[in-house]
């Protein structure tokens, strides 16, 4: 059984989208979204620095149009689920049919506009926390008010809140914990100061029509396989200011049977973790056109 999974936010580095590009007719249908959303994608993808691309109103559309990109390359396949971390839900919500192309990348332009106008509110940002058990860690975070904003599994834990409960983490580390380390981001994504964030999309998904899932959709929000269109556009709009539960995610892949997970461009970090939560399970992450061939001898062997 393969799982189809897209990247959040923070897997885009300067010039991934270059030589995707490349292929026949994506420079033409990238250059239909920008028109779309009003955002170059071309050009974020291909000649932006690290500093434009880390901006959240640009990386957020640029992932989602990365990840239907490369999707596309793979021709007509047929998961056993999807998923998407963070952001990469809305790639997913894309792939299961429950939106279109077109409604995705609407949608999403609105998140990353609306997510950096909240994280302009008030200075926060987020921490990764090498080492530690969660059952310690989780607990030590909310008694400083900060947010166990991603917990990835294989111990993997991300921390969000103001710079003031960021900087009393790494003096006051929880126990077991190496490092802390402060991530380049705008702000305290999957907390409560995403709040006004909420609040935009709301208004946005009233403008959608969401069908339901065609595979199973599995959300971020509690690792559950959801089945009404509707239900995964609302956990797409709340799911904004929700810790991301990727290690539930990855608890509904052992029990769905996956046997292969193959994750979109730009593909790595959740094959990373893949490896090391799913033991047995065949990974593979789609990084260039070059990963093509190896990604449809995988979904040949695992899809059904």
């Amino acid at each position: 059984m393969l799982v189809l999974v897209a990247p959040g936010q923070g897997s885009q580095t300067p010039g991934f989208l270059t030589e995707w590009l490349e292929l026949p007719g994506a420079a033409d249908r990238v250059a239909a979204w920008s028109d779309a959303i009003g955002l170059d994608l071309a050009h974020y993808g291909t000649k932006a620095d690290a500093d434009e691309i880390r901006d959240t109103a640009v990386a957020q559309p640029l992932l989602v149009a990365a990840g239907l990109l490369s999707a596309s390359a793979l021709g007509d396949i047929a998961p056993g689920a999807v998923a998407g971390h963070s952001v990469g839900e809305i790639t997913a919500a894309a792939l299961s049919g429950v939106l279109d192309d077109a409604a995705a990348l609407s949608l999403v332009r609105k998140r990353g506009l609306a997510m950096a106008d909240a994280a302009a509110i008030t200075e926060t940002g987020m921490a990764a926390l090498l080492g530690g058990d969660p059952e310690v860690t989780v607990p030590h975070l909310e008694k400083l008010g900060l947010t166990p904003a991603n917990i990835n599994g294989g111990g993997q834990i991300v921390a969000a809140g103001t710079m003031e409960q960021i900087a009393a983490l790494e003096a006051d580390k929880p126990e077991g914990v190496r490092r802390v380390v402060p991530l380049k981001v705008a702000g305290a994504f999957h907390t409560h100061h995403m709040g006004p964030a909420v609040e935009t999309l709301a208004e946005a998904a009233k403008a959608l029509a969401p069908a339901d899932p065609k595979v199973a959709y599995v959300s971020n929000k509690d690792g559950r396989a959801v089945a009404s269109g509707a239900e995964v556009l609302e956990r797409l709009v709340g799911q904004v200011a929700n810790p991301v539960r990727w290690d539930l995610c990855m608890e509904t892949f052992k029990q769905l049977g996956v046997t292969a997970l193959l994750e979109l461009c730009p593909g790595g970090t959740l094959t990373g973790l893949a490896k090391r939560a799913l033991p047995g399970v065949k990974t593979l992450a789609l990084k260039t056109p070059a990963d093509l061939d190896a990604a449809r001898e995988l979904v040949a062997e695992h899809a059904a």
